[in-house]
C-alpha cells in the first residue's frame, strides 16, 4: 500500500504509525512536511513550502484561511510532482486545520483521505471565553467562526477521521461525529516509567538537584496563559515562601505556542519574573529538553503541575502520569476525562494560585499519603493510553479506512 502522510511539522502525531507501517516492505511511505530536520527509518520525506506569506492587507477574519490555502497549494504542487514520479497514494493521512489536506481529493481523487482532527474552535464554552479577564468582542466571535473554514472543508472531504480524546471530539459539529473515531496517539509506557529515588542531574545545563528532597515540575511547549503559566508562577512565589528547600523546574520555551502575545513585546516569563518576588536560585528554566533529560525531570518530580484552559490535552500530562508523577492539574474538561480528584491525581481551580500552592504544600508535607495516587496515575495510562495497545488499533483503523 502507498501512504502519504501530511503535517507541517515532522513527524508530530504520526511518528509511531509511520514507523510501524514503514517496517512492512509491502508499504511505501512518503511524509509531506515543511520541516527540514529529522528522519524516520523507511519513510521518505517530501518538503513543501508555501509560495508566500499571508498578505498583511488580508482581512483579519480570513488570514488563517489564506494561510491554509497557501499551504494546501504547496501540498498540491508536491502531490503533482509525486504523481509525475509515479507515486499515487492509496491513502492520504493528514492533520486538519493548517491546510495540507485541502486539495488532496483534487489531485488524488481515488485516494482515501484520513484526517487527524485535533480541535474545532468555539467562541463560547471552551478555550476562547474561559478567562474573564480576557473577554471576547464581536470581532473575535466572527473571526473564530471563520477560523473553522479549512477544518469544515476537511470534514466534508475526508473519508474518516480520528480525534485523540472524547473532549476534543465533542468540540466538532454533531453532524460530523459519525466520521470521527476517538483514539489517542498513545504513550510509550515502557519508556515513560517511574524510577523512584532517581536524582535530577542535567549535566548539559550544569544543573544538579541530587540534593533536593522537594522538586516541583512544570512542562509546556511555551509559557502562556493557555497553559496557566501566570497562575503557576504566582503559585511558585507562594510555594517558595512556605517551603525554603523546595526547587522548581520549568521545561519549555520562552514563547507563546497558543493564544495571544503580550502587546509590549515582553514574554510571559519576563513579565512574571519582573512582577513576583522569586528566589531565582531555586527556580530553574531548562528550555525544551531531549527525551532522556525530560524523562529525568519527570522521574525526579515530587509534584507535577499541569494547567490548561479547556483546550487540546497535552501529551506531557499523560507522560507525567506514566512516569509515576503525582499530577496536580486544573479541573478543566480535557483533564477531567483522565484525572479523578483524589484517585489518580489532584484537581485544582485553574485561576487560584493560592489553591495550587495549598495542594502542593499538602503533597510535600505528606508524601507517603500520596503514594497510591502515583501508582493509580500510571495504571490509568497503562490501561487506557498505552502505545503498545493503541498502535495496533490505530493501524487496524487505517487499514479498514483504506479499504472503505
Amino acid at each position: 500500500m502507498r501512504i502519504l502522510f501530511l503535517h507541517p511539522n515532522f513527524p508530530a502525531q504520526f511518528r509511531h504509525v509511520a514507523v510501524a507501517l514503514a517496517k512492512d516492505p509491502a508499504h511505501q511511505i512518503v511524509f509531506g512536511t515543511m520541516r527540514q530536520e529529522g528522519t524516520l527509518s523507511g519513510v521518505v520525506k517530501a518538503i513543501y513550502q508555501p509560495s508566500r506569506d499571508v498578505n498583511p492587507e488580508t482581512h483579519h477574519y480570513v488570514r488563517s484561511l489564506e494561510s491554509a490555502v497557501l499551504q494546501g497549494q504547496a501540498v498540491c504542487r508536491l502531490a503533482l510532482k509525486l504523481k509525475e514520479q509515479g507515486f499515487i497514494p492509496d491513502v492520504v493521512y493528514g492533520h486538519s486545520g493548517w491546510g495540507p489536506t485541502l486539495f488532496i481529493k483534487d489531485v488524488f481523487p481515488q485516494a482515501r483521505l484520513l484526517c487527524f482532527f485535533e480541535w474545532f474552535y468555539h467562541a463560547h464554552g471552551s478555550d476562547s471565553d474561559f478567562d474573564p479577564s480576557d473577554p471576547l468582542d464581536l470581532n473575535d466571535e466572527l473571526r473564530i467562526r471563520v477560523k473553522n473554514s479549512p477544518i469544515l472543508l476537511d470534514l466534508y472531504s475526508c473519508d474518516a477521521g480520528l480525534s485523540p480524546t472524547n473532549w476534543q471530539r465533542q468540540q466538532f459539529p454533531p453532524e460530523f461525529h459519525s466520521k470521527i473515531q476517538v483514539r489517542h496517539d498513545g504513550v510509550d509506557t515502557t519508556y515513560f516509567r517511574p524510577k523512584p529515588g532517581a536524582p535530577l542531574v542535567l549535566r548539559s545545563l550544569g544543573l544538579d538537584l541530587s540534593h533536593a528532597s522537594e522538586i516541583v515540575t512544570y512542562v509546556a511547549r511555551g509559557m502562556e496563559p493557555y497553559r496557566g503559566f501566570p497562575q503557576f508562577m504566582e503559585a511558585v512565589a507562594l510555594i517558595q515562601e512556605r517551603r525554603p528547600n523546595c526547587h522548581v523546574v520549568v521545561v519549555g520555551d520562552d514563547r507563546v505556542a497558543y493564544g495571544k502575545q503580550l502587546p509590549d513585546g515582553k514574554t510571559y516569563k519576563q513579565l512574571m519574573l519582573e512582577k513576583l518576588p522569586l528566589d531565582r536560585s531555586r527556580l530553574h528554566f531548562t528550555g525544551l529538553q531531549p527525551y532522556d533529560q525530560y524523562l529525568q525531570v519527570l522521574q525526579a518530580s515530587s509534584v507535577h503541575i499541569y494547567l490548561t484552559r479547556p483546550f487540546v490535552l497535552s501529551w506531557s500530562m499523560l507522560e507525567a502520569m506514566s512516569a509515576g508523577c503525582l499530577v496536580l492539574a486544573s479541573g478543566t474538561g480535557p483533564v477531567t476525562e483522565v484525572i479523578e480528584d483524589g484517585k489518580n491525581g489532584l484537581l485544582v481551580d485553574f485561576f487560584s494560585p493560592a489553591a495550587i500552592a495549598d495542594r502542593v504544600d499538602e503533597v510535600l508535607a505528606h508524601p507517603d499519603r500520596m503514594a497510591e495516587l502515583r501508582t493509580n496515575a500510571r495504571n490509568t495510562i497503562v490501561e487506557r493510553y498505552d502505545l503498545a495497545h493503541l498502535l495496533p488499533l490505530h493501524l487496524q483503523w487505517l487499514m479498514q479506512a483504506a479499504t472503505g
